[in-house]
C-alpha cells in the first residue's frame, strides 16, 4: 500500500481530533487523546500542528470552507425541493468523508453556553444555501430543517461507524427529504 500523503494525514489528524472535541469539547481534549487517536506521539503530532488551538482551528476553518462552498455550489439553483436535495445529499457526502469535523459540527445544538461563535455561523450559512432568510422568518421551515439535518447527521454518523455508508445513504437522503417536507 502507498504511504499517505501529508495532506491525506493532516485530514486525518483534524478528523479525529475533530470528533474528540465534539465529544469532550476543546477544554478537556488533550494533544496526548490526539495523539493517541492517530497514532502518533505527541511530538509527531506537533509536528503536523504547532498546538491543540492550531488543530482546533484548522479543524472549523475545514467545516467553514465545506459551508462556504456548499453555498456556492447550490446559489444558482432556485429555492426548493431541487437545492434542497442538493444540499442534503452534499451533506450526507460530506458527513461520510468527515465524520469527526461534522460531529463537532452538530455541537452547535449542545445546550453549553460555551459554543464557538464559528459553528453558529455555519449554522446560518447552512441555512442560507437551503434559502432561509432569517429576516423573514417561517418557523415551520426552521424546525424542518433543523430536525432533518441534525438527524441526518446522526444517522450519518451511525451509518459511517457501522460501516453501512453504502447501503444506508439512499435511505439517509430520502428521510431527510421526507422531514423537509418534499
Amino acid at each position: 500500500m502507498p504511504r499517505p500523503t501529508k495532506s491525506e494525514i493532516d485530514a486525518d489528524i483534524l478528523d479525529r481530533a475533530a470528533a474528540l472535541f465534539a465529544k469532550h469539547g476543546f477544554a478537556h481534549t488533550s494533544l496526548q487523546q490526539i495523539a493517541d487517536a492517530v497514532n502518533y506521539s505527541k511530538a509527531g503530532l506537533l509536528h503536523h500542528y504547532p498546538s491543540k488551538k492550531a488543530i482546533y482551528d484548522a479543524a472549523l476553518r475545514t467545516g467553514r470552507d465545506h459551508m462556504h462552498d456548499l453555498l456556492a455550489n447550490v446559489e444558482g439553483i432556485p429555492v426548493g425541493i431541487e437545492r434542497d436535495r442538493a444540499v442534503v445529499e452534499a451533506s450526507v457526502n460530506y458527513t461520510f468523508e468527515w465524520p469527526g469535523i461534522s460531529a463537532l459540527v452538530n455541537r452547535l445544538a449542545d445546550k453549553e453556553q460555551d459554543i464557538d461563535p464559528e459553528l453558529t455561523e455555519m449554522g446560518l450559512v447552512m441555512y442560507a444555501a437551503l434559502g432561509i432568510d432569517l429576516n423573514a422568518v417561517e418557523q415551520e421551515r426552521v424546525v424542518r430543517v433543523t430536525s432533518a439535518f441534525m438527524g441526518l447527521g446522526i444517522t450519518a454518523l451511525l451509518a459511517t461507524r457501522l460501516d453501512l455508508k453504502r447501503e444506508w445513504r439512499d435511505h439517509i437522503v430520502a428521510a431527510a427529504m421526507n422531514g423537509l417536507g418534499h
